[in-house]
């Protein structure tokens, strides 16, 4: 049996479950929170009260700060990237409207909130150009992004796997500084927000685990491969108007780690925590391709580590559109 009819027979046998797996790690809509159960309700005599009190909290948080919040809250706007890119994996039929095209349409609708919740907060806030970050917006679903998956299931669940938890780690440690500047409307927001990337999370993970089962030395070599690789953030492409594309990401990585919003630390954890809840390490009958993929990703960490220790952070903010004109600083 070809390779390529391997995989879509896994497909087809994990999908059998996909309606439990909604259940399980999705919300329904009339049950989920919306933007607007933590946003100023504008229906309300008392609306402005809350609007002042965002702008007033808002002015505690330093520059850095900004330009994290605004590169999360632009990832999460180029949604219509992710979907249409998980859309095209291979053992999807989104014609057919088969489960695996039913499981990605509810996960876009829960990721479509996110945002929606912090787009609105930072118009509210009064702190950003939000003009600017607008056209970033565009540009970033303009230019699209490979992440070096193709239309492999396999390769596409692990890069979802890692990227929903560091989505995670991002939201909620936003949210503890928010907090830690009285700024307790903000945090609850991110906090709200990690919770579902959380549930996202362990849902790809099952998915992953779930084919170790089937088909274990692909998988294994599927995962080699994007570690390999390197899973690359969803805003690799960040640009400013008028800038080239990808020229504003590693600026707004460095504010990451140096707020220690996200580091290099993190990634490493999260490669660490995947291969211990897949028991990569006890995985047995593989190919001598396979073999050596787990010897490699056994290994991946320290390596890293060591790496890690070496690398140094710029200490100096790059100027950003989308903050400067506020005079932040």
């Amino acid at each position: 049996m070809a390779l390529k009819n391997i995989r879509l027979e896994v497909m087809q046998t994990v999908e059998k479950e996909i309606d439990s797996y909604i259940d399980q790690y999705l919300i329904p809509v009339d049950e989920i929170w919306q933007p607007t159960d933590l946003l100023p309700n504008f229906q309300k005599e008392n609306y402005m009260d809350e609007v002042i009190q965002i702008r007033e909290e808002a002015k505690e948080l330093g520059y850095d700060f900004w330009i994290v919040l605004v590169g999360d809250m632009v990832t999460e706007e180029a949604l219509p990237t992710y979907e249409s890119w998980l859309m095209d994996m291979e053992g999807v039929d989104q014609h057919g409207r088969n489960g695996w095209s039913k499981w990605i349409r509810h996960w876009t609708g829960e990721e479509n909130r996110h945002g929606d919740t912090l787009n609105k907060y930072l118009y509210l806030s009064g702190r950003v150009n939000m003009k600017e970050v607008e056209r970033t917006t565009q540009h970033l679903i303009n230019d699209g992004f490979e992440v070096g998956t193709g239309r492999d299931p396999y390769r596409n669940f692990i890069y979802t796997s890692f990227q929903e938890l560091a989505t995670n780690v991002s939201h909620n440690r936003v949210g503890k500084i928010a907090k830690q500047k009285g700024n307790k409307s903000l945090a609850k927001m991110c906090n709200i927000i990690a919770g579902d990337e959380m549930r996202h999370h362990l849902a790809y993970r099952q998915f992953v685990k779930t084919i170790f089962e089937y088909d274990a030395s692909e998988m294994m070599i599927a995962f080699q491969d994007m570690m390999q690789k390197k899973i690359i953030m969803p805003a690799q492409n960040l640009r400013q108007s008028g800038g080239k594309m990808a020229s504003a990401f590693d600026d707004f990585s460095n504010a990451a780690q140096r707020l220690g919003v996200y580091t290099t630390y993190d990634y490493i954890d999260i490669l660490e925590k995947l291969n211990a809840h897949w028991e990569i390490s006890k995985i047995s009958n593989l190919t001598d391709e396979a073999e050596k993929a787990r010897d490699y990703l056994l290994k991946l960490p320290s390596r890293m580590l060591r790496i890690a220790e070496r690398i140094k952070i710029p200490q100096d903010a790059n100027r950003f559109k989308w903050v400067e004109p506020n005079g932040i600083v």
